[in-house]
């Protein structure tokens, strides 16, 4: 035994499964413990619970919803209003903060003046704050009799904004987005990544459009049979009496939502694409006007792709980030993921289970973006240094 006490490899062995041992046994007091509570407080631990009709409503759901409905069914409500609040905002900010990291990197003065001051304003102040200050911009906007109009079509007020809509279920339409954003995903790994880049440009063409056809065939189905029957298929909002009917009406806590996410987030992303370009090389862009290209041309083909290659990595903290701060919405009472998991402990008592589910929803939500986000960055990342001799 005392031969066995001086091998280092021993040491190390006996140590690690003691330290995994004692994780062990303080997972299994604490579970232990938990349920000694819950039995002393007459309360039944387990999932069954989800079985059970709420009682309460949801005010925004992409999905059919009721009061008899089940609480699995409201925990979906909010997992799907996330994916939704999610989705928009992401893209959101990543076009803002494109917009604002060129601006930086653009060498007009009034530009990069504007630039700056938009990334020093929104990056330094509180998410929170944010969501509170433009709730408070939405709601005490005009009535709809005098509501801002755009175009004729679009309207503003302090019940939200009415834009002109399909009559088609909600979850068709999110399904659609879902496409869309595999779409875009293929059309990018397709035009950037290495194993495509001795590929006929007119094999490459046509499967891009093969592509955005086959996008728009299932957009077009999804729409199809999600149409809400005995409607028109465009509606337009028009005020009648107090109020306005037809069209899509997105209210104030979910515009609060999509704007303090989008903008708080584009001046996040903003900064990382400017890192971007700057890390891209003088010597590349002189390259390429040398070889007779265009201002526009050197930037969509030489600095943007390389910009895009070298904050990738960064990009994708930052969407699994900006996805985490979509429970704002329980501070304006829109109702996502965390504000139905909430309501559920607070009506069932199942507080370990939905804590579970929420934890578990969160993770598998991200890992998901991020494992897809890192194969695109392995597609389209440039191996070595790249030097020739």
């Amino acid at each position: 035994m005392i031969s066995l006490l001086r091998q280092k490899s021993f040491r190390d062995t006996a140590s690690q499964v003691g330290f995994i041992g004692v994780l062990i046994l303080l997972v299994v007091t604490f579970a232990l413990t938990a349920k000694t509570n819950l039995d002393a407080q007459g309360m039944t631990s387990g999932f069954g619970f989800l079985e059970r009709a709420t009682g309460w409503g949801v005010s925004f759901s992409l999905i059919p919803f009721d009061t008899n409905d089940t609480y699995a069914r409201v925990i979906l409500v909010g997992l799907l209003n996330s994916l939704f609040l999610g989705a928009i905002s992401l893209t959101l900010a990543t076009v803002i903060g494109i917009g604002i990291g060129i601006m930086r990197v653009s060498g007009n003065k009034m530009a990069e003046l504007i630039g700056t001051v938009y990334v020093e304003i929104f990056r330094n102040l509180p998410l929170l704050l944010q969501a509170f200050f433009w709730y408070a911009v939405l709601t005490t906007l005009p009535r709809p009799r005098d509501a801002l109009e755009f175009g004729g079509v679009a309207f503003l007020n302090g019940r939200g904004a009415y834009l002109p809509g399909l009559n088609v279920t909600g979850f068709s339409v999110f399904l659609a987005a879902i496409a869309l954003a595999v779409t875009v995903g293929l059309w990018l790994w397709l035009r950037s990544a290495r194993r495509f880049a001795r590929m006929a440009p007119h094999i490459k063409k046509a499967w891009s459009r093969g592509l955005w056809l086959g996008w728009a065939a299932l957009a077009v189905a999804l729409l199809w049979a999600g149409r809400i029957p005995e409607t028109p298929l465009l509606s337009i909002p028009t005020l009648k009496g107090l109020n306005f009917r037809g069209g899509i009406r997105v209210s104030p806590e979910l515009l609060t939502c999509i704007i303090a996410i989008s903008v708080y987030g584009g001046a996040y992303i903003g900064e990382i694409v400017r890192a971007g370009f700057n890390a891209v090389g003088k010597g590349q862009s002189e390259a390429g006007h040398a070889l007779g290209l265009s201002t526009w041309q050197t930037f969509t083909r030489i600095r943007l792709p390389l910009a895009i290659r070298a904050v990738m990595p960064m990009l994708i903290n930052q969407y699994v980030w900006l996805f985490k701060s979509t429970t704002i919405g329980i501070a304006v009472g829109f109702v996502d993921f965390f504000m139905v998991i909430s309501t559920s402990i607070n009506q069932s008592g199942q507080t370990l289970e939905l804590i579970a589910i929420l934890m578990g929803g969160f993770l598998v939500i991200n890992y998901s973006m991020a494992w897809v986000l890192n194969r695109v960055n392995d597609a389209i990342k440039l191996k070595g240094t790249q030097l020739r001799t």
